[in-house]
């Protein structure tokens, strides 16, 4: 019998639960993790709403961006793709000027643009969220250790490419593949995590 250690990734709280030690950094996180991230998200508002804020995640910090979501919310309407789809100069000046969200004016015109896309994909008699979970794989990763989650998938790679084609921006593999994950289309929990296969969309 081996005595070598295996590195399950995970850590245990307070409260007796399991979770990634990223999960355990602040309470913000710790909630979001056990009651947000992966589990399905299957409507055209919040699959924009994640889709929007996995952009403006690119380069920093997941927790940077989900302590300023109360703020983001504010600033893009809710997230209501319509009425972001109609935001013009005046708008994006006013998303400038706030401090309270990410001023940054490729990912800021890259959400009115991801919109204005968002609308015109129900002329195709679809909308976002049944296009996105479209890419759903046939199996997910079963990640032992942070290391064994991937970064991006072909399914990924193929939703980028997609999304691009219809006018979408800001929306690469790394950040398809983060939105995925968020949403319940893959599941990435660490096979020790106590959110493990809690989504109800994988075993």
């Amino acid at each position: 019998m081996s005595n070598e250690f295996i590195d399950t990734g995970v850590v245990t709280g307070a409260d007796g639960l399991t979770r990634p030690a990223w999960a355990e950094q602040s309470d913000l996180l710790r909630e979001y993790y056990d009651t947000e991230w992966g589990m399905p998200v299957r409507d055209e508002h919040g699959v924009f709403e994640r889709l929007s804020l996995e952009a403006f995640q690119s380069g920093l910090s997941w927790a940077t961006v989900l302590r300023k979501r109360p703020t983001f919310r504010a600033a893009f309407a809710e997230f209501d793709p319509d009425a972001v789809a109609a935001f013009g100069d005046d708008d994006v000046a006013r998303l400038l000027d706030d401090a309270g969200i990410i001023r940054n004016r490729a990912k800021i015109l890259a959400t009115i643009d991801n919109a204005r896309a968002t609308v015109a994909l129900r002329s195709d008699g679809t909308d976002l969220a049944e296009f996105v979970w479209s890419f759903q794989p046939a199996e997910t990763p079963a990640p032992v250790t942070p290391s064994d989650v991937p970064s991006s998938s072909e399914e990924s790679v193929a939703l980028s490419k997609e999304l691009k084609a219809r006018g979408f921006r800001w929306v690469g593999p790394t950040t398809m593949f983060a939105l995925m994950e968020a949403v319940g289309i893959v599941d990435t929990h660490l096979l020790a995590s106590h959110r493990r296969a809690t989504s109800g969309v994988w075993r």
